[in-house]
């Protein structure tokens, strides 16, 4: 049904550019096109994050002290693993390390990628702790906490095993 409607969008737009060119050769166009988008796509009808089951955790808002996940608004530092939400030590970029970090050395399954939410921007790690969190399985991704935030949703609504260290997004070093 769909494609029946873009071969008759797409007729209607050709047969249009005929007569318009035809027509009018020596005046300026200033007729819009009809746009296609709606008929070839999809994306307009599908909200991955509105499907996301209740019992899955999802980011939903932040500010500058902290984080609302599921319709609960969090203060300060968070760390989410397995779909659990833990209050976090670290204040500052300079606050994580290994030690932090040391869950991961007795969680199990290990997740398979470790999303560091830097606060405001994005922040060197440094390779001790590059190597520590290697040292565990998992992959880094270290992005400013609005990025976190999103890129947690996502892979979390895949079913990815995922885990989130994030500082809010008002720390900005």
């Amino acid at each position: 049904m769909a494609a029946a409607r873009g071969q008759k969008a797409l007729a209607t737009l050709v047969r249009s550019l005929r007569s318009d060119s035809i027509s009018n050769s020596n005046a300026p166009r200033l007729r819009h096109l009809p746009s296609l988008r709606r008929t070839f796509s999809l994306y307009d009808q599908i909200n991955l994050i509105d499907n996301v089951p209740e019992d899955q955790l999802r980011f939903q808002t932040y500010d500058d002290t902290g984080f609302k996940i599921n319709n609960v608004k969090y203060e300060g530092s968070l760390l989410i693993v397995e779909n659990k939400i833990l209050t976090w030590t670290p204040k500052t970029f300079a606050d994580i390390t290994a030690e932090s970090l040391s869950i991961f050395k007795i969680v199990h399954p290990i997740p398979e990628i470790l999303i560091l939410g830097c606060g405001k921007y994005v922040q060197p790690v440094s390779p001790e702790l590059r190597k520590f969190i290697r040292s565990t399985g998992m992959k880094l991704e270290a992005i400013d906490s609005r990025n976190a935030a999103s890129t947690y949703n996502i892979l979390n609504e895949e079913g990815r095993a995922v885990a989130a260290a994030v500082l809010p997004f008002g720390v900005d070093s």
